[in-house]
């Protein structure tokens, strides 16, 4: 894998908008360096997600969006953290993801996961179309490289329950927003991943 994720890592630098004198291709900053993994559970998008910044200097920054409400989602994120070395510098924000990426500079920055950010976000009563909008207009204005995680839901069977649905729903609206944006997106399957842009 790790030849895999060295030519991510490397292309992200290139964009699709502008060719240069000598055949390379630029993208508008902040899109130059936005990678979208998406994958279901267990799949291995986050390990292939963080193999890709050792293409990028120390230290990076991990926007983590899960809020831990009980012993077991403690002990997940200990893993998590436990995982990712010292080389990461870990900041929790569940909402506010545009404000993070902000704050970031031009520092590397992994955002996992976007399907906790839109559930805190659906039962916080936010606006979820508002909301991406204001995250991709922060990805645009990014200076560094930009890593975003994601679950994918919609290949299941159709929830019982409304709440669900709408969560799918609203999950697949978001995803294809960020990927028409994205520099790369990547779907990653028992631990493979297949480049989809």
């Amino acid at each position: 894998m790790g030849s895999v994720v060295w030519s991510y890592a490397r292309r992200c630098k290139m964009g699709k908008n502008k060719m240069t004198a000598n055949g390379a291709r630029t993208m508008p900053a902040g899109q130059q360096g936005c990678i979208f993994v998406l994958g279901g559970a267990r799949s291995g998008k986050s390990a292939f997600a963080e193999g890709l910044f050792t293409s990028w200097p120390a230290p990076w920054t991990y926007l983590a969006t899960c809020q831990p409400h009980d012993g077991e989602m403690d002990a997940r994120i200990t893993r998590h953290r436990a995982r990712r070395g010292e080389n990461w510098r870990t900041i929790e924000e569940p909402l506010d993801l545009p404000r993070a990426l902000g704050g970031a500079g031009a520092s590397p920055v992994l955002v996992d996961c976007l399907t906790l950010w839109l559930t805190n976000l659906m039962l916080g009563g936010h606006d979820i179309r508002a909301a991406t909008r204001a995250l991709l207009s922060a990805l645009e204005r990014r200076a560094g490289p930009t890593v975003l995680v994601s679950n994918e839901v919609g290949q299941g069977i159709v929830p019982d329950n409304a709440l669900a649905r709408r969560f799918r729903d609203e999950a697949g609206l978001m995803h294809q927003a960020i990927a028409r944006e994205a520099a790369r997106v990547v779907f990653v399957v028992a631990g493979l991943p297949m480049e989809m842009k």
